[in-house]
């Protein structure tokens, strides 16, 4: 019997065009109403929450209700829990406080910073919320890449001037790769730091606590809510989702998902294009 219900969002929840359809939260609220408790779990910060999600705004250190768009309001009682930051952070938004935090140490966040000073990057922050974007050509990218679900994007100058003055520690950094050997010298760098994790895709990578992770966030969330590791369900497609299998009874990748993810699936759906997400939500519903 499945009591909680996380899922991925980009890839996963979000076909390739980063739209959630309506098929999808279809199948989410079908499940809330089987008393499933649905965690989004993501590594875009809680300002980027897909705005068919969101139940409010940002402001301050937890999400405010104050609805912004007619799917806002009806979603409202969708989520109460949401994995944020690849699982530095695990907010229950009804109660605006923080039920799991695993921060980067800011001496780590700056000397990493430092280290990658001569690298030809894009550098970006997730603090207090907010996705912090180095320089207004990387912030109008990252506005136009999230559409609708850039409430949460703000431009500074420097991001490790923005670290030393903000009071909030670090849930996230990324780096974007300007040139084609920024990936690899960037690896080497990581190879000096491993206190921190690194997920990797084409273009970017995501660095986050070695005590931050979906599956950790995930287990304590379950231990939170007295719900065993047989009553949780996960679905993903990355390679930052592969910790969540080692926290859930059930877990499904999906058809566009990396190689690594589908050999320990219990279940492949469809691709996100071809509503894998609602595919296997249903499938789920159907053996409770």
């Amino acid at each position: 019997m499945i009591k909680l219900l996380a899922v991925d969002m980009d890839g996963t929840c979000l076909d390739s065009r980063s739209r959630m359809t309506d098929g999808t939260l279809s199948a989410l609220r079908r499940a809330v109403s089987a008393g499933i408790t649905v965690v989004p779990a993501t590594g875009r910060n809680m300002g980027c929450i897909p705005h068919r999600l969101a139940a409010g705004t940002i402001d301050g250190p937890v999400l405010s209700y104050r609805g912004r768009h007619d799917d806002a309001a009806k979603n409202r009682d969708l989520f109460r829990y949401v994995i944020s930051s690849n699982g530095a952070v695990v907010t229950d938004i009804r109660e605006k406080k923080s039920v799991f935090r695993a921060m980067i140490p800011r001496d780590e966040v700056i000397s990493l910073l430092e280290a990658c000073r001569e690298i030809r990057l894009g550098n970006a922050a997730h603090i207090c919320h907010r996705y912090l974007m180095e320089g207004r050509l990387l912030t109008m990218a990252g506005r136009f890449i999230y559409g609708r679900d850039a409430a949460g994007v703000y431009c500074v100058r420097d991001i490790q001037e923005a670290v030393e003055k903000s009071r909030h520690e670090v849930e996230e950094l990324q780096f974007y790769f300007l040139s084609g050997k920024a990936k690899e010298e960037f690896r080497s760098v990581m190879a000096c730091h491993p206190e921190l994790n690194a997920a990797y895709t084409g273009i970017y990578a995501e660095v986050y606590s070695e005590h931050a992770s979906k599956g950790k966030a995930l287990a304590a969330l379950g231990g939170y809510l007295g719900i065993t590791r047989e009553e949780i369900a996960c679905i993903g497609d990355g390679e930052n989702d592969l910790s969540m299998f080692d926290a859930a009874g059930v877990k499904i990748a999906m058809g566009n998902a990396v190689p690594a993810l589908k050999e320990r699936a219990d279940h492949v759906t469809a691709p996100n294009d071809r509503r894998g997400a609602a595919e296997a939500i249903e499938k789920i519903l159907d053996q409770q």
